[in-house]
């Protein structure tokens, strides 16, 4: 897994250094199809208020001509920029094929030259008539398949999955062995590309899933090294996958929402030393036959038959004459785009805690993390033809698996011994989410050593950490992480356990300001929005799910704003004016929808769904005050986007039209005095989420916001401290709180334990977050097995707010990838330190704090850190606004540093990029 945590970067040297090169949001990209990339670049410095003053960039084909200005493709010239935040390509056309070097050279804020750096991408096929190969598969009528597994091996739905497909093409080099090779490959389905007897490149379940009738990404392969002179052989190990596997919570034969059955396209490209290109295309001429593999599904697991094994099937000399031809499926190579995010893969391995015997026979492990992936299992002395099976699930009941709430998902696995003295079984095509695997028919004694948990997700990099001095805080966060990484396997599921594992939009709308502090997911979401986008309908309405799965799901208050709500969170977060663009369109026709439909500006009427505030606990807000927010929200998001992207005449229309819809909501939901006493500020329904929605989407006339606040707090207190809220309004709830002068009640919540509450999960061993509150309790057990996921993120929405309401790192509402820092930590609750890092688009930014010991009241240190080319606000919690220090001088006297305000109980000072350490008396708690 790629890591990109600050603590993991170089100690920085004197002066301005460059690092995080990017292209296209990607390191070193192989393949890409984008005719004008976009290169970035972060920064840092030992020296204070140092900056990035301007830039060049050059490019050329060979590494070496860098330095050759005759021989450069592209120089920019020295530009002026404060930062290097996805900086577009304006040279010459790109070439298909072809690798590009490119150089960014750097001067710092005393305009002296200071530091460059290298990297490169390579294009793929950037015209759809370069690809010469067809769609390839088995000839269902025709071919001959290996027996399938037994009856007693089969359930009803198993029964109707078919053995995996290998696909070989053998061509030989004679003595001309190429000087570079690629190969273009991907599938209609998931496949494992082999070369000469090697796995080729490490990635899981490709090509993943996508709005398939769109688009199906390609990934490219550098495969120079693994050519041999002579006879070399190209092979392909197809399964069903998304394409034509079980897909969702609807049976098979509704679920084949794509095709009958997986295909594959590849293309290998061969440049020789004198200029000439050789390509290879998958055509009529691959062989096909199934092997060991029974049935491979993403939701039932798979069978393999280690006895049917096929040694040597992708190697030079195997005879293949008993093979079946393969057959042409399929010319249509529109749909093909190169991958624009980074692929699953398998990221780090857990081993096993713990090995139970059960007295019927088997034995149940425990790995210790509800995870996501498979398992490696290493099996000793097995007789040939042994069955041994693999059940997965994330809880235990009486000591046995709890496999209810799968629903029809079977996550089994099983493998039939070879023979061999020691045989290892892991799983290639489909994927769990489990902590405890049960494992029957095993040989002898299970031994933990044997049992390896292989953790699979898309593999998003880690950009921030959360830490605190209270353990149960730093649990949740925890957790809120392995949720993300369980559930950010293609697409942003809901869950990976059951027959769902959808993109559900609103799970991921809540959840990506938390997703984006914990990992680089601007290529990955912004991927995944394209989806979003084709999945809208011709009336406006955005699907609830994308890729679209089920038609009759579309249009829901908070997931279909969704469509809105992410393309404008991932330009303020990265910067990313691109997928703003692409947008665009959607976004304003989802905005257009509602309205049509609801001319009065109160949401109502509706075409599609209506979730409410999914899971909300001892409260039902009323739908309509909970759609009109949204309405207006969707609309204010719309007008801001139309005015970053120069669309004045659209930007005057929403922002009128959110300015009614407020005034409607008002009209409609708010008590502005002319009822009884002291119901000033009321929201109909009076629940912790429709404050919450009214106060975030600032809803509320602001000479009632301290009534509605009240009323709020109010809410929580009488229910001893405990909270309400489902995934719409669960995020809202610590930030609104704080924001509004509550801070000590969101510590609260944050610090409770008992029923609902985040620790409650915790407290009862709990290691991701719980799609409900309720998901187990002492009183009850489990809830209805019909809805009860243990890894659903949505929940853990609140780790936005250990980012920035807690340790404090944000930016200002104007601000565009971070580059006015708004640093405002919080000291509250029972912490008596936190801290954050997280890297921004320019470069590391961190804040936190802690409270020692003093002569008279507690001391308060604050350290921060601002990259090169952000300024940042920063705002100290003092009792003593003139006790603050910076290291052992005077503010005054400390360079990078300028006095905004000062407060009663709070110093406001502006900062250049640096270090600094401040220190003053403790805020009164």
């Amino acid at each position: 897994m790629t890591i990109l945590l600050p603590n993991a970067q170089p100690a920085p040297q004197d002066g301005l250094t460059l690092y995080g090169l990017t292209c296209e949001m990607l390191e070193t990209p192989l393949g890409l199809d984008a005719p004008s990339p976009r290169l970035s670049w972060k920064l840092r410095s030992s020296r204070r208020g140092d900056s990035q003053t301007s830039y060049r960039l050059t490019a050329a084909l060979h590494h070496r001509d860098l330095d050759d200005a005759q021989r450069l493709i592209w120089d920019t010239g020295r530009r002026e920029s404060a930062d290097g935040v996805l900086v577009p390509y304006d040279g010459p056309p790109l070439r298909s094929s072809t690798r590009y070097h490119w150089r960014v050279e750097v001067w710092d804020a005393e305009e002296a030259a200071a530091d460059s750096a290298e990297s490169w991408f390579e294009t793929g096929l950037l015209h759809r008539d370069e690809w010469r190969a067809v769609w390839i598969g088995r000839d269902t009528e025709t071919a001959a398949v290996m027996d399938p597994p037994g009856d007693e091996d089969r359930t009803d739905r198993t029964r109707h999955l078919s053995p995996c497909s290998h696909l070989r093409r053998s061509f030989d080099l004679g003595g001309r062995r190429p000087v570079r090779a690629r190969v273009y490959a991907t599938a209609r389905g998931v496949y494992e590309l082999r070369l000469n007897g090697r796995r080729v490149g490490d990635a899981e379940l490709a090509p993943g899933w996508t709005e398939y009738h769109r688009r199906v990404p390609y990934q490219a392969y550098d495969v120079s090294e693994l050519l041999e002179e002579g006879e070399n052989v190209v092979g392909i190990v197809l399964a069903d996958g998304w394409w034509s596997g079980f897909v969702g919570f609807d049976s098979r034969h509704q679920a084949r929402h794509y095709g009958g059955a997986p295909q594959a396209i590849v293309q290998i490209l061969l440049d020789h030393a004198d200029g000439s290109r050789r390509w290879i295309a998958s055509d009529e001429s691959w062989r096909e036959r199934a092997g060991a593999i029974k049935y491979a599904d993403l939701l039932m697991g798979e069978y393999v038959d280690a006895r049917d094994d096929l040694p040597g099937w992708d190697r030079p000399g195997y005879d293949d004459t008993g093979w079946n031809k393969a057959a042409v499926l399929d010319r249509d190579t529109g749909v093909l785009e190169a991958a624009a995010d980074r692929p699953v893969r398998v990221t780090q391995e857990l081993a096993a805690r713990s090995v139970t015997r059960r007295p019927e026979g088997h034995s149940v492990v425990d790995l210790g993390q509800n995870m996501v992936g498979r398992v490696r299992l290493t099996i000793r002395g097995a007789e040939r033809g042994r069955r041994i099976r693999l059940r997965h699930a994330e809880m235990l009941s009486d000591g046995e698996l709890y496999l209810a709430n799968l629903r029809t998902a079977e996550a089994t696995d099983v493998h039939i011994a070879s023979g061999d003295p020691v045989e290892v079984f892991e799983p290639r095509f489909t994927f769990h989410g489990f902590r405890y695997v049960e494992v029957s028919g095993y040989p002898g004694d299970l031994r933990s050593e044997d049992v390896v948990g292989r953790v699979l997700h898309s593999d998003t990099p880690l950009t921030g950490r959360f830490e605190c001095s209270d353990e149960t805080a730093n649990r949740l966060h925890t957790n809120i992480l392995w949720g993300q990484r369980g559930n950010f396997v293609s697409i942003p599921t809901d869950c990976p356990q059951r027959d769902e594992r959808l993109g559900w939009l609103a799970d991921a709308q809540v959840f990506l300001p938390t997703a984006c502090r914990n990992a680089d997911v601007a290529a990955f979401f912004a991927r995944w929005m394209r989806d979003v986008v084709d999945g809208q309908d011709a009336d406006g309405a955005f699907p609830d799910v994308a890729p679209r799965l089920c038609i009759e799901r579309e249009g829901a208050p908070a997931w279909g704003d969704g469509g809105v709500i992410i393309p404008w969170h991932l330009y303020r977060t990265y910067g990313d004016r691109r997928v703003l663009e692409r947008s665009y369109a959607a976004m304003t026709a989802w905005v257009d929808h509602v309205h049509r439909h609801n001319p009065d500006l109160v949401w109502r009427h509706r075409v599609g769904n209506h979730y409410g505030d999914w899971l909300q606990v001892d409260a039902e807000t009323p739908r309509e005050v909970l759609a009109t927010a949204y309405f207006a929200r969707s609309a204010r998001i719309v007008a801001q986007a139309a005015q970053v992207l120069g669309e004045d005449a659209d930007a005057k229309r929403y922002g009128a039209l959110h300015e009614a819809v407020r005034d409607a909501f008002v009209d409609g939901f708010v008590d502005t005095g002319s009822g009884r006493p002291g119901d000033e500020g009321r929201i109909a329904g009076g629940t912790q989420t429709g404050y919450l929605l009214a106060l975030a989407f600032e809803l509320v006339p602001e000479h009632l916001v301290p009534a509605a606040v009240g009323h709020l707090t109010a809410d929580i207190e009488a229910r001893g401290r405990h909270l309400t809220t489902g995934f719409v309004g669960v995020a809202l709830l610590c930030p609104v709180l704080a924001a509004h002068g509550r801070a000590d009640l969101a510590y609260a919540l944050l610090h409770q334990d008992t029923y609902p509450s985040w620790a409650y999960s915790i407290r009862h061993g709990a290691t991701t977050i719980w799609e409900r509150w309720d998901g187990w309790t002492e009183e009850h057990g489990f809830q209805s097995p019909a809805m009860n996921s243990f890894n659903h993120y949505s929940l853990g929405s609140v780790g936005d707010w250990l980012y920035g309401g807690v340790a404090g790192i944000d930016q200002h509402p104007d601000s565009v990838a971070y580059r006015h820092l708004r640093l405002r930590p919080n000291v509250g609750g029972r912490l008596t330190w936190a801290r954050a890092r997280q890297e921004t688009p320019l470069g590391t930014a961190a804040c936190g704090w802690s409270l020692h010991p003093g002569s008279g009241p507690q001391e308060l240190r604050v350290e921060v850190t601002v990259p090169p080319g952000a300024r940042a606000t920063l705002h100290i919690p003092t009792a003593d606004p003139r006790s603050v220090r910076e290291g052992r001088g005077e503010l005054p006297e400390s360079g990078g540093i300028d006095i905004v305000d000062s407060l009663p109980e709070e110093l406001v000072v502006r900062l250049g990029s640096g270090t600094y350490h401040f220190s003053a008396a403790a805020p009164r708690r």
